[in-house]
């Protein structure tokens, strides 16, 4: 059995950027080159820090075809914007790009810019890159050591179990995650001399984003709540990224975001987003709403699994959960 897999994905670097005066301007993208699959969502995520005498007055997003000289044209400024294409700055000096449902067009090279107080002092970070892919198609061939006769038929296993389709090749396109496992296949009449069993693994962008609180329940105003995210995703998830419903920017990052010292401000919906290499949950298709909702004296959190309260009410036609 043969199989055609893609090939490994490439290595990513951190990179510094000076500013001309040779004063030290560190910018730090979570990668430089990211291979999406079509109709993904794609984060470019960074952070940089600046010289205390320089005030930023302005940060975007750039591509290519960027004049320097002329400032233009822009390709992302963060606004409070919703459409497919968004870009976030916080107090921080966090920065991130977001390209929902990415497409052919969406293959740049793209530069996070930032402006200063000083006109002269801008900076160009470095480049990252962005290619997308289409879904791959896996070859299984069966062969026999010699030549037989007669036209054989073959037959096919996955996980040992029997397969309807007896066409060799066995074409697998698109290839999706339900397609892994192990493959052995034989001559129909021969299933006592089966082929050795070969793996067919599958690399996939995260599906299946979940999320839920602890502690579930009341919780006394003043006391904590963590928030967990789990996907299903190969190679595992890389980034996790944290959004409250309503805001423009991240409110924060890792697999796990805790509130300190609830409060009413905290009330509102939350999700995260999950990223690995070949992209993330496309975040208009299916999202799972945690929410913290304060009443009274004290903050009621229902855990993601148990059944929602409000059943017939719909965020932006995702699926929520309630407390």
């Amino acid at each position: 059995v043969h199989l055609s897999q893609a090939p490994p994905p490439p290595c990513y670097k951190l990179f510094s950027l000076y500013g001309v005066d040779g004063t030290e301007w560190n910018v730090k993208y979570k990668k430089t080159e990211i291979c999406a699959l079509k109709g993904s969502t794609v984060f470019i995520n960074g952070t940089y820090t600046k010289p205390a005498k320089f005030n930023v007055k302005e940060e975007f997003w750039v591509t290519e075809d960027f004049n320097v000289n002329e400032n233009k044209p822009l390709y992302c400024k963060p606004t409070k914007d919703s459409g497919r294409v968004q870009c976030y700055v916080d107090k921080q000096q966090h920065f991130s790009l977001k390209l929902i449902n990415v497409m052919k067009e969406d293959e740049h090279v793209y530069r996070f810019r930032i402006k200063t107080n000083v006109a002269k002092e801008k900076w160009l970070g470095d480049p990252v890159k962005i290619t997308v892919t289409e879904r791959e198609a896996a070859v299984l061939t069966c062969t026999t050591t010699c030549a037989l006769t007669d036209s054989p038929t073959f037959i096919w296993y996955k996980n040992g179990r029997l397969l309807s389709s007896n066409a060799n090749p066995l074409h697998l396109q698109p290839v999706s995650s339900e397609d892994a496992g192990s493959y052995m296949c034989a001559v129909r009449g021969y299933e006592h001399l089966p082929s050795p069993a070969q793996h067919l693994c599958v690399r996939y962008s995260p599906k299946n984003v979940s999320v839920s609180i602890s502690p579930s329940g009341e919780i006394v105003e003043g006391s904590s709540v963590t928030l967990t995210c789990s996907s299903d995703a190969n190679p595992p998830v890389q980034n996790y990224t944290w959004f409250k419903e309503g805001g423009t920017s991240p409110v924060g990052s890792g697999q796990t975001y805790s509130i300190i010292s609830i409060m009413a401000e905290h009330t509102g919906l939350y999700y995260c987003v999950a990223q690995n290499e070949h992209g993330a949950l496309n975040g208009t298709d299916d999202v799972q709403y945690a929410t913290v909702r304060v009443q009274c004296d004290g903050v009621i959190s229902t855990d993601q699994l148990e059944e929602p309260q409000y059943a017939s009410v719909i965020f932006h036609h995702h699926t929520s959960a309630t407390g």
